[in-house]
């Protein structure tokens, strides 16, 4: 990524700071557990899609900035909620802010994230990119319920899956650069041409997310291989070994789904590579990259361009 945000590196660093203003806060908690989850780094993926978003499109302006601030807020949010949600312990190579605080603490503190990041939205002072974040932050909600809600389930379809990374990951993707057009003024057209380019790269990007929980480790994704299959979550490789698998095979997945049971993982593992499960995946993934790169084309060319063109590649040819 390094390369990449280098495109954008003083608008970066911007958000960057601006984030550590917004976590002051009178109570000591928000920040020690804000800070805890901030520092830990991660790839800042969304907030500098919405930089070179607004980069390629002419320029990134304070509101730009306050706008990226907004997206990596709403993101923490969500990722200190999944973590309680999922009983995860590790995140990027440390312990999840649950596992370090614990669950109530971190629940509390991701609704102090969310409410400040549209403490920030209304600050811009404009209500079709809150409408917008509304809905999309709504829609993440539902997203992870219904993620829930399949927990367990073999009989999960495809579509059904698709339904959950859509809302669950996509959109906020798709918001961060729809949201960058808004702020340049953009007509509605190219606005929509830049929510589908985030939308297909956010789809990918979490389709080959879980094509690595079966063949990554640990050490370089920074999380423990086989959580997805603890916490009984039916993603792509597993639903197509339940369509195309033989019976053995269908049989070994749709138990270990059924039973959440992580211990099961060599043999899915093996039932995953021997039905192409996860050659599958992976061209899903880059069908919808295709489809991301396709939405860029007419854009001026120039660096913030190109770097959101690289960004679609590496969202499926990554091993973290």
């Amino acid at each position: 990524m390094h390369d990449i945000r280098a495109v954008v590196d003083r608008e970066f660093r911007e958000v960057n700071a601006l984030i550590i203003e917004q976590l002051e806060s009178d109570v000591d908690m928000v920040e020690n557990i804000g800070h805890y989850i901030v520092e830990a780094g991660g790839k800042r993926l969304r907030p500098v899609l919405a930089l070179l978003t607004a980069a390629a499109l002419g320029s990134c302006t304070p509101r730009h900035i306050c706008f990226a601030a907004v997206i990596e807020f709403i993101h923490t949010a969500t990722l200190l909620h999944d973590d309680v949600v999922d009983l995860s312990e590790l995140r990027r190579g440390r312990p999840t802010a649950n596992a370090a605080f614990g669950n109530a603490s971190s629940v509390l503190v991701g609704d102090f994230l969310y409410t400040r990041a549209f403490q920030l939205m209304v600050s811009l002072d404009d209500m079709p990119l809150l409408a917008q974040m509304a809905d999309t932050t709504n829609a993440i909600a539902a997203g992870e319920v219904l993620q829930l809600a399949r927990a367990g389930d073999p009989e999960t379809t495809e579509a059904q899956y698709m339904d959950v990374i859509t809302r669950k990951t996509a959109v906020l993707f798709a918001a961060a650069c729809r949201g960058a057009a808004q702020l340049h003024g953009c007509d509605a057209a190219l606005q929509q041409r830049l929510y589908d380019f985030g939308l297909n790269l956010g789809i990918a990007f979490q389709m080959v997310d879980d094509l690595l929980d079966y063949e990554g480790d640990t050490a370089t994704m920074g999380k423990n291989v086989g959580d997805d299959l603890n916490e009984g979550k039916p993603t792509l490789p597993l639903i197509h070994v339940l369509r195309t698998g033989n019976d053995a095979q269908r049989r070994v997945v749709h138990y270990a789904i059924a039973g959440r049971d992580a211990s099961a993982l060599a043999a899915v593992v093996a039932a995953v590579d021997d039905c192409g499960s996860l050659a599958y995946t992976r061209a899903q993934a880059e069908l919808h990259r295709d489809r991301a790169l396709s939405a860029l084309d007419g854009l001026e060319d120039g660096d913030a361009l190109a770097a959101l063109a690289t960004l679609a590649h590496r969202s499926v040819d990554r091993n973290a």
